[in-house]
């Protein structure tokens, strides 16, 4: 199949595995790029045993490898590095995310490309980056989010730091891996030259930091865990309602606070001078948060949610994964995409941002280890018959599933 879509024409090789590195390769190849996947011939990528599985297959491989191309090799033989440095020659971007130093004791860094290949841009996601004191350090999403200060402030206060049940530091550092891709193709184009994108998880979760640093550098605060609210705007909480289910409430602004306060049956606050600005109710945060959770506890979310919807104030329901499916936006505005896995259809979420001109898609799902082989093997380096089952032969590569 030919893909289509604006990275069209461009071939990745991805070397990473789990999930920061396989992140990046699943955005690109959802909108064009030919994206190779190297797995190791002995069990391939971890991610394709983890968590909730159909047959001997993760659910969660069908939608993280869509679109790629499974090639196995093993990088720990001689044979295997060289048919690497060779797809590489041939790629136009390369995505790893080992150890720093990793790949260049295999020949295979960037440096080792400058001369064959010298317009690759090659992508690198570690923990720390590829320099600085904690380099060689061990960089796991859950590290990486605790230093990057994202955890200080989740959670209540006096309270553990809490994390969300995602490794969010790998998803978000893939996304910033596949803009550093993008943005260094974008250069290539003038200068014909390729470049090293250096990712970092640390500093990626530190990019969603908001304004901690300079409050803290101009005015000395440390900005703390905020339970449900958020330091500084209100008021916007979470609120549990008389069906036990919880809302989000925005009231934030100077007219919309205004109103709230109506629809909550108190006039009375919408006029109150001491809240017609954020910086008045940041000062009367409990009175205001008292007299919403009051309101909320008394009401359906349904009903809630109806009346301020009429109200114009920005709320919504906290929603489940089974929440999402049955919503009628989510479904009209294409975040589900089916596939079919031994004749069984799965549902799996379509990635954004949507184009209106050349938008991405689910080409297939995440296949079995190995399946590309041989189109890859024999069709892009030229590997005759023979060559190709002494490989088999000698396990650099695996048998055909």
């Amino acid at each position: 199949m030919n893909p289509s879509g604006p990275l069209a024409g461009y071939r990745v090789i991805e070397l990473g595995q789990l999930l920061a590195g396989p992140f990046a390769g699943c955005m690109l190849a959802y909108f064009g790029a030919e994206v190779i996947k190297i797995e190791p011939p002995n069990g391939g990528d971890p991610i394709r045993r983890w968590r909730e599985m159909r047959g001997d297959t993760s659910l969660w491989w069908r939608s993280l490898a869509r679109n790629k191309k499974s090639v196995t090799i093993d990088l720990k033989s001689a044979r295997g590095i060289e048919l690497v440095r060779q797809l590489i020659e041939k790629a136009d971007v390369v995505i790893e995310n080992f150890r720093p130093g990793v790949v260049e004791k295999w020949g295979l860094g960037p440096n080792d490309f400058a001369d064959s290949n010298p317009g690759l841009v090659y992508a690198r996601i570690s923990g720390f980056g590829q320099d600085g004191p904690y380099a060689s350090k061990p960089g796991f999403a859950s590290v990486c989010e605790g230093m990057s200060g994202f955890r200080y402030v989740n959670g209540q206060p006096g309270e553990p730091p809490v994390r969300p049940n995602l490794s969010i530091g790998d998803t978000i550092s893939g996304i910033h891996a596949a803009l550093g891709i993008a943005l260094a193709l974008l250069e290539k184009q003038g200068s014909g030259k390729g470049q090293v994108v250096d990712v970092a998880l640390v500093e990626s979760m530190f990019n969603l930091m908001e304004a901690v640093v300079p409050e803290f550098d101009g005015n000395g605060v440390v900005r703390q865990p905020s339970g449900s609210t958020v330091t500084g705007i209100v008021p916007t909480n979470t609120y549990r309602c008389a069906d036990s289910k919880y809302i989000v409430i925005g009231g934030n602004g100077d007219s919309i606070f205004q109103r709230l306060m109506v629809a909550a049956g108190h006039p009375e606050m919408a006029e109150d001078p001491r809240f017609a600005t954020n910086q008045g109710r940041v000062e009367h945060e409990p009175e205001i948060d008292s007299v919403l959770m009051q309101w909320c506890t008394t009401h359906d979310s349904t009903y809630l949610l109806e009346l301020l919807d009429e109200a114009r104030v920005p709320a919504g329901p906290i929603y489940n994964v089974e929440d999402m499916l049955n919503d009628e936006h989510f479904n009209a505005r294409g975040l589900f995409e089916t596939v079919e896995i031994d004749g069984q259809p799965l549902k799996i979420p379509a990635i954004v941002p949507r184009l209106s001109r050349t938008p991405g898609a689910t080409r297939w799902p995440g296949g079995e280890l190995g399946q590309d082989n041989d189109e890859v093997l024999t069709g892009l380096l030229g590997l005759e018959e023979e060559q190709m089952e002494e490989l088999r032969s000698t396990e650099v590569i695996s048998r055909r599933p």
